[in-house]
């Protein structure tokens, strides 16, 4: 049987009882460790469940998924994800292959980032398609999320900005020359993902367009939700410019184009002291 397990937010505690029984008697653990990370390390987390974990990489688990799959076959086998299961396609992926290889599966979900959002107190039912934002590079400077976000807002709709990780990747120099050396990772905070937003609104005004989003769009940054530690403001774009969220992970809410008195009564609990005129509507309710 293949278990895929979800880890939850915060620490080593916040797997299910349900998860951890099947963790401490799987042959094999793996714990994939590219699209999202804990607030502890590896160690803690084998501490906790008694157990030895195999770390599974980008590489591994895209690549060669039937190295993972192949114990399977003959005893239990988990592999543990941060957050759901089903919060990258990749796990999907997993999934499909084993039902072709006739292995049976179970999944044990867990809280994610999809719906602790409502942490901030924007209602989860009034959030439209969920979008990622990447590190730019000098050659490459996508721009097309932002048409997915100005749908949103036309449909008062809020958007969820899923923020890029970068875990051993490499260079485009190494990986030319086929050397497995990668670069330290890298994970996008709220100040870097509002600035290349804000040269994106730039952009479009240069070529005479409408833009999805403005300095003053309301917008609400989180950090390391479900950890002891989360942190939540609420303000403008501009604003999440320059705001100190800390270690990462973070996240970006882009809100609607209508946002309900309640949502907004919730908001000001976060909003970032501050005279800016947005911080003002949001103290002003």
């Amino acid at each position: 049987m293949l278990y895929l397990i979800g880890l939850g937010l915060g620490d080593a505690k916040d797997i299910t009882v349900k998860g951890l029984e099947v963790v401490r008697r799987c042959s094999r653990v793996y714990l994939e460790a590219y699209t999202s990370v804990l607030t502890v390390g590896k160690e803690a987390l084998e501490e906790f469940y008694g157990r030895k974990l195999v770390v599974a990489d980008r590489e591994e688990v895209e690549q060669e998924a039937d190295n993972i799959l192949k114990d399977a076959v003959i005893s239990d086998v988990a592999f543990l994800v941060v957050g759901d299961p089903f919060g990258a396609t990749t796990h999907s992926d997993l999934v499909l292959r084993a039902t072709k290889l006739g292995i049976p599966y179970r999944v044990i979900h867990n809280a994610s980032i999809m719906n602790a959002v409502g942490c901030c107190g924007l209602q989860l039912y009034k959030f439209g398609e969920t979008v990622s934002i990447v590190f730019w590079t000098d050659t490459w400077r996508p721009e097309s999320f932002v048409d997915k976000v100005k749908k949103n807002r036309q449909n008062g709709m809020h958007t969820l900005c899923l923020l890029d990780i970068k875990v051993k990747e490499q260079s485009l120099e190494n990986l030319i020359k086929g050397r497995k050396i990668y670069e330290p990772p890298r994970y996008m905070s709220v100040n870097q993902a509002a600035q290349q937003l804000l040269e994106i609104v730039q952009n479009q005004r240069i070529r005479g367009e409408e833009p999805a989003v403005t300095e003053e769009t309301l917008c609400v940054g989180l950090a390391r939700v479900g950890a002891d530690d989360q942190k939540i403001v609420a303000g403008t774009l501009r604003q999440m410019c320059t705001v100190d969220l800390g270690e990462p992970l973070h996240s970006l809410i882009i809100t609607g184009g209508s946002i309900h008195p309640m949502e907004m009564e919730m908001l000001s609990l976060f909003s970032i002291p501050e005279n800016s005129s947005e911080s003002q509507s949001i103290n002003g309710l």
